[in-house]
């Protein structure tokens, strides 16, 4: 006979969300419960939330990083990054963009897939940059220009992570992919399938690429002046 019992502990999040409680202690008492109604015993149940905590403590890293991103943020980072591509000679926001992708390509395809990021580096380092830059190149944009900016800058390093992660033989799609292809009586192993995916990943930067210089030079183009 089946024990619906351990269920419950869904029903006291539910209810203890509901009721605006401390989400810590509804998690906690949720967990306990599940243990203790699935058969565990008070110190199996201590010791499997501790061997949780402590085999994701990693994920607490992402807490302490947030706040530094923000403190500096709130500190100049982004008027700093603006200022420093200002000064630079010949710099254009086409190919600003370019090179980042180039960069998170790279360094997605050797692993480093949480070097870069939307949090971490796009919002307060390349978006600010490449508005600058467009700014600098243009002159002065529209609101609507601006957000075009910004979301050409996330997507680029959706772009460089998303075909670049793929050529690192390790990362969890290659593995998949492989498991299926395995599946169905087709042994590959993790370097094939990562050479395979080095010319789409140059295709992409060439085509992200020709969008971004393509948007730079149609923010380059005004429309005339209408004179009374």
């Amino acid at each position: 006979m089946i024990n619906y019992w351990p269920l419950a502990g869904i029903a006291i999040v539910v209810i203890g969300f509901a009721l605006r409680f401390n989400p810590l202690l509804v998690v906690v008492v949720a967990a306990v419960a599940t243990g203790l109604l699935g058969g565990l015993d008070v110190v199996a149940v201590i010791e499997a939330l501790g061997k949780a905590f402590n085999d994701n403590r990693y994920i607490s890293v992402t807490w302490i990083i947030l706040p530094v991103i923000g403190l500096l943020e709130r500190h100049g980072l982004q008027q700093r990054a603006r200022a420093m591509i200002e000064g630079v000679r010949g710099a254009t926001m086409g190919r600003l963009l370019v090179l980042y992708l180039l960069f998170r390509q790279v360094t997605a395809a050797l692993g480093m897939k949480d070097i870069g990021g939307h949090p971490q580096t796009v919002r307060p380092l390349v978006a600010p940059m490449a508005e600058a830059a467009a700014l600098k190149s243009h002159g002065d944009l529209s609101e609507a220009e601006r957000e075009q900016v910004k979301g050409m800058s996330a997507a680029t390093d959706n772009v460089g992570l998303f075909f670049g992660e793929d050529i690192f033989f390790a990362i969890a799609s290659i593995l998949l992919i492989q498991g299926v292809f395995e599946s169905y009586g087709y042994p590959l192993t993790p370097l094939q399938l990562s050479v395979w995916a080095i010319p789409t990943a140059i295709c992409a930067f060439i085509i992200h690429g020709g969008r971004l210089l393509a948007f730079d030079r149609k923010l380059g183009v005004k429309a005339p002046e209408v004179r009374p």
